[in-house]
């Protein structure tokens, strides 16, 4: 009886040991791929507890997350002979458990040589210009360059590649910051000038609407006035408006109009001139008797200065091209005309003779032509 105890109590303990051994439990995230005797079996164990062989059988389980491999700094030359650094990031995940176990030993090592080679043979396509603006390209090239040797063979998705950073050598950051401000000087030069090209034509504009409005300009200059005064501390120097001279201006003449004909009041003694000013015409006052003015004497006649008549000059034999001459005296310099050669003598003796025949004293038919006049 002890013995039969003994052997019940063995078996359910072998029992208990083979029904440990032949329970497996598969996560959500997970597939299990059973090999009976070292072949593989058809069917994929879903998430559960499974039952398998306790002898002879193994099941390994594959996980079917997104997995992220980070790609190690890699150093490549871009086609434009540019040399930089890029790292980059994976993120892939299983799509055909078999595949991934049986194809492949280790998929994510795999996974990353051949980012580390894609990335290099995307980056050497491609130059510096499109690697740093167009990064959304060179993240879906490189995806498709990877998807070729992972999908099929490994059955492995390749979700998606980002480039991380991009180191560039010291000399071209600074080539590149400084293209980079002369960029931005450009572009505020060019704002700069569609704003003042703006303001030209509004201000054209206001000066085309003030001109065809002339009281838009009072109202504006006494906003502005306005707008000063406010301010503390500030002297204001104003000038008058020649708008308010030109309304003063047409009052007067609509004045001028309104009144009386003018007429022209010549002085006693003189007659009426173009300049003289123009009186308006007074009123006559009952019982004033204004007295004639006295007649003004006659002005004696002017006696007529008796001017001697000049006597021709002698021609002078010339004697030699004619030259300007400077001739001084105490009252005034003036050029004449002269001959070089002529001798000084000749013309000192012409003007001698001159002054000695110059009549002093009236002829009698000079006389005689002079005493009506004096009459």
């Amino acid at each position: 009886m002890g013995v039969l105890i003994i052997v019940l109590v063995v078996l359910a303990l072998a029992g208990l040991v083979l029904l440990a051994m032949s329970l497996r439990n598969v996560q959500q995230y997970e597939k299990g791929v059973v090999f009976r005797f070292g072949r593989l079996l058809p069917d994929i164990r879903g998430p559960g507890l499974r039952v398998i062989r306790p002898i002879g059988d193994r099941m390994q389980k594959v996980s079917v997350q997104t997995q992220v491999l980070g790609i190690p700094p890699q150093g490549s030359i871009t086609a434009d002979n540019v040399t930089l650094t890029v790292d980059a990031v994976v993120y892939f995940r299983v799509t055909d458990p078999v595949k991934a176990l049986v194809n492949v030993r280790d998929y994510p090592s795999a996974v990353s040589q051949i980012a580390q080679t894609s990335l290099r043979a995307v980056i050497g396509r491609a130059d510096l210009d499109t690697l740093l603006s167009d990064r959304d390209h060179i993240n879906s090239e490189l995806k498709k360059v990877m998807d070729a040797p992972t999908e099929e063979p490994w059955g492995l998705r390749i979700e998606r590649v980002e480039i991380k950073d991009i180191a560039l050598p010291e000399s071209m950051m600074r080539s590149m910051s400084k293209q980079a401000e002369a960029e931005r000087e450009r572009r505020a030069r060019v704002i700069a000038a569609d704003g003042e090209f703006q303001a030209s034509q509004r201000l054209s504009d206001a000066a085309a609407t003030m001109a065809d409005t002339p009281g838009a300009l009072q109202l504006r200059l006494l906003q502005t006035v306005v707008d000063v005064s406010a301010e503390k501390n500030s002297t204001l120097v104003m000038p008058f408006p020649v708008e308010m001279l030109r309304f003063f201006e047409r009052q007067s003449r609509e004045t001028d109009d309104d009144t009386p004909a003018r007429r022209s009041v010549p002085l006693p003694g003189r007659a009426a001139h173009p300049g003289d000013h123009e009186l308006p015409e007074v009123p006559a006052i009952p019982g004033l008797v204004v007295p004639a003015a006295p007649p003004v004497p006659a002005a004696p006649p002017v006696p007529v200065a008796f001017v001697p008549p000049v006597p021709p000059v002698p021609p002078v034999e010339p004697v030699g091209p004619v030259v300007p001459v400077l001739h001084l005296s105490g009252e005034r310099v003036g050029f004449g005309g002269g001959r070089i050669g002529a001798p000084v003598a000749g013309r000192a003796a012409v003007a001698r003779e001159r002054r000695d025949n110059w009549p002093t004293q009236p002829g009698p038919d000079q006389e005689r032509d002079a005493t009506p006049a004096a009459g």
